[in-house]
């Protein structure tokens, strides 16, 4: 494991999970703003590699993941922390983030963003439009299920977040909350 520079705290990879259209990336936007972070998100970096000329056909939704850890692992090496916004819905997914948390020496936060009212849910999802859409595709309700199923198995420590009353600085501020409580465990 990495060692922070004497006198200087480990950096943050605060992790952000959860379903499309529940707020997680207006929520880590907000978070890393509060902070001073920089956010990393895998979707625009898919739509990225689309826009350049990778056919969708092939695995670009992985590709995008490790470029996003190769940009982490940059910055968390330069003492600098990260907000990484994805889904990550699967162990593999999350397994990432751990064993790169490992390498560098990071303090590693994890929040998963939902929102509890499916109805609101699927109308946030619905009128939703980001710039990466176009290119790889905007998720559906009905596209939602298996990451839904997964996400619902995963057991390991995580702070979740209810984006139904709180707007992303509500989240934000009970993100860094909850980091100031464990960093004062520590």
């Amino acid at each position: 494991m990495a060692e922070p520079a004497p006198g200087r705290p480990a950096p943050r990879l605060v992790v952000f999970c959860g379903l499309p259209g529940a707020g997680k990336s207006a929520a880590a936007g907000a978070l890393a703003a509060r902070l001073g972070l920089t956010v990393i998100g895998v979707d625009p970096l898919e739509a990225a590699m689309v826009g350049a000329g990778i056919e969708r056909r092939q695995p670009t939704g992985l590709a995008a993941y490790l470029a996003a850890e190769v940009l982490a692992e940059a910055q968390l090496r330069h003492g600098l922390g990260v907000v990484i916004d994805a889904v990550n819905d699967t162990a593999e997914a999350r397994g990432q983030w751990i064993r790169l948390a490992a390498r560098t020496g990071a303090r590693l936060s994890w929040f998963e963003v939902v929102c509890s009212d499916p109805t609101t849910h699927r109308m946030r999802l619905q009128k939703r439009r980001r710039a990466e859409d176009p290119i790889i595709g905007a998720p559906t309700w009905d596209s939602l299920n298996r990451r839904r199923r997964q996400l619902a198995i995963w057991r390991d420590p995580r702070v979740v977040l209810d984006s139904l009353h709180h707007t992303p600085e509500e989240l934000a501020a009970l993100a860094q909350d909850a980091m100031d409580g464990a960093d004062a465990a520590v």
